[in-house]
């Protein structure tokens, strides 16, 4: 398998997981207050949705890459 139809798949697959999941979600940690050794952390949950036509420029972006992969040889 080639570099261009790793991509290709690669692409295609985090299409349909953009699509079926919209997004993802990820924990930050954050140091609010620091007084000598004690330390008072915050955790803070992020949110990142992907746009539903995100998700299907990226199928479409991979089906082409793996079709003109595959017509070069």
């Amino acid at each position: 398998m080639n570099a261009l139809r790793i991509t290709a798949v690669v692409l295609i697959i985090g299409g349909l997981l953009a699509v079926f999941y919209g997004g993802f979600s990820y924990t930050q940690e954050h140091t609010a207050m620091k007084v000598g050794p004690l330390e008072l952390k915050v955790e803070e949950r992020k949110d990142v949705n992907v746009p539903l036509w995100a998700g299907i420029a990226a199928i479409v972006g991979g089906g082409v890459l793996l079709l003109a992969g595959g017509r070069r040889k």
